[in-house]
């Protein structure tokens, strides 16, 4: 049905763009014709078009899971914060100047 549509959409611009010009000879009155045709085709895929259906997707801070603070939701948004390591697994820093592994403190 919509294709019926957009069809006699575009034949009604080619018959607008032909009686524009009917008092001129043929190549004009074709050239018009199409011309009337372009014009409408866009109009006609407007007007005929489906519209999409709404998908509701979840918000971000919607959280799945409780307190989940390994869910992929929490590591993702505090990967800057937490340099790529998941909560109470990131390494020790250490300062240049101190030396975390040497033998008198290790033991």
């Amino acid at each position: 049905m919509r294709k019926l549509i957009f069809i006699g959409i575009v034949a009604v611009g080619a018959l607008v763009g032909l009686l524009s010009a009917a008092q001129d000879d043929w190549a004009t009155r074709m050239v018009m014709s199409a011309v009337g045709a372009l014009f409408a085709a866009p109009i006609g895929a407007v007007l005929t078009r489906r519209p999409k259906p709404t998908v509701v997707a979840p918000a971000w801070d919607e959280s799945l899971e409780a307190n989940a603070i390994t869910s992929p939701k929490a590591l993702a948004a505090n990967y800057w914060r937490d340099k790529g390591h998941p909560p109470f697994m990131k390494p020790q820093e250490a300062e240049p100047d101190k030396h975390m592994f040497d033998p008198d403190k290790l033991g």
